[in-house]
């Protein structure tokens, strides 16, 4: 009879355990990243009773194991480009400094004050690097945004369309360069456009457009600055370069291009910079002059003003010179039993004997899941589903302070009939 007693003990142990379980839970249905556990009963090992049938008398019950659910989470949108979301397997890496490595599914992360993106916690999250052309190097590491810039790049390519007017006139040419720009009468139409050398110094080209007396051909000139001194100017001409066009307007120079030497030595820029300036799909109309397109493809330097990150995981930064450069890639680590990490608090876990040991690989690779920026993943937890847990936990230790009282209620008894 006495066996009971214990045998309600080990029931109202294993219950108020399953409730604490289900209070962690209810308590963390906000925590973003979470991921809620589940108490698993088991038996306690049986008595055998002597005799020909060898009774067998339970126990009582105990919690053999509390198992993390690593279902998915909803992903919630938020205003934090570098809140990142985790939408399938997998866990984001971040280290301690001077401390161990880490994983955590909630991608709370910032930059530091030493230009580090960090989570919550400030340990530093793990990406693989990328060189200054934005191609993964394989090696894993911090990610440093502080002091990035974009290097400036040369103009090597200018491409002109423009019409010219079938109707104007024919002039001539007389200019040479000089403190001034060339006089309205020389030309027939201009058109400019700014170019970087390889220091990033913007420098304004113009192009002249000149009608010959050659029927349906043009000559066009191009003219800078040549000084470095803002207050002095120095126009260089180059030139002519011939636009020859059919009866139909359409131009018939094969190739339509044409390469211009510039000197920018008083920056400090390389010197020469051949430029090729492309005048396809040019024409000669009888309509005004007008550019229809231009572009080149040089730029200055630009500093970071915004970073996002794709659904690879790839972190980018957006530049003031309009370039968007790929600066690391999440990496992302599985485990072949993720339920038996080990908490660490924080939303952290720790690798066990037991998980086995990470594999990483980068977002949306075979077994990884995707990575969703402007995202967070909210508990797994289900409220409706924990109070049916916490009812049962309730009663099932309402029923085992039943057993003590009854089996109280028959050893009282036993004392009575002894009385």
């Amino acid at each position: 009879m006495l066996t009971s007693l214990f045998t309600g003990i080990s029931g109202l142990n294993a219950n108020a355990l399953a409730l604490s379980v289900v209070g962690d839970n209810i308590a963390n249905a906000n925590t973003v990243g979470f991921k809620g556990s589940r108490a698993n009963f088991g038996d306690i090992l049986s008595q055998t009773l002597s005799g020909a049938s060898a009774m067998q008398v339970g126990r009582g019950a105990m919690i053999i194991d509390i198992q993390k659910l690593f279902t998915q989470g909803t992903l919630e949108t938020t205003a934090n480009p570098l809140d990142l979301a985790i939408e399938g397997d997998g866990f984001f890496v971040v280290r301690q400094e001077n401390g161990p490595t880490y994983y955590t599914r909630a991608g709370q992360f910032r930059i530091n004050k030493d230009g580090y993106v960090v989570d919550a916690n400030g340990y530093l999250l793990q990406a693989y690097q990328m060189d200054a052309q934005g191609n993964v190097t394989g090696g894993i590491g911090d990610v440093y945004l502080a002091g990035l810039m974009s290097e400036p790049s040369a103009t090597s390519t200018i491409n002109m369309q423009l019409n010219l007017d079938s109707r104007d006139e024919a002039k001539t040419w007389t200019y040479t360069g000089g403190a001034n720009l060339p006089s309205s009468d020389q030309y027939n139409y201009s058109t400019a456009i700014t170019i970087y050398d390889s220091l990033g110094n913007p420098h304004l080209v113009y192009t002249y457009l000149v009608k010959s007396s050659t029927p349906n051909t043009w000559d066009a000139y191009f003219t800078y600055d040549a000084d470095a001194d803002p207050t002095v100017s120095d126009y260089q001409v180059t030139g002519p370069y011939t636009l020859q066009f059919d009866s139909n307007g359409v131009l018939t120079n094969t190739p339509p291009t044409t390469s211009v030497n510039f000197d920018f030595s008083g920056w400090g820029a390389t010197t020469p910079q051949a430029v090729t300036i492309d005048f396809r799909n040019t024409t000669q109309y009888g309509a005004p002059n007008a550019v229809v397109f231009q572009n080149q493809n040089g730029y200055t330097a630009g500093n970071l003003i915004a970073v996002t990150v794709d659904q690879d995981g790839v972190i980018s930064g957006v530049f003031t010179n309009g370039q968007v450069r790929n600066v690391a890639q999440v990496v992302l680590a599985k485990f072949v039993a993720a339920h038996n990490l080990m908490k660490a608090g924080k939303n952290l876990y720790l690798e066990s004997y037991s998980s086995g040991g990470p594999t990483y690989g980068a977002p949306g690779t075979v077994g990884m899941g995707e990575v969703y920026a402007n995202s967070l993943e909210a508990s797994n937890v289900d409220l409706a589903e924990e109070f049916v847990r916490m009812i049962a936990a309730q009663r099932g230790y309402q029923a085992n302070v039943r057993v003590i009282t009854t089996t109280d209620n028959m050893l009282n008894e036993l004392m009575n009939i002894v009385r």
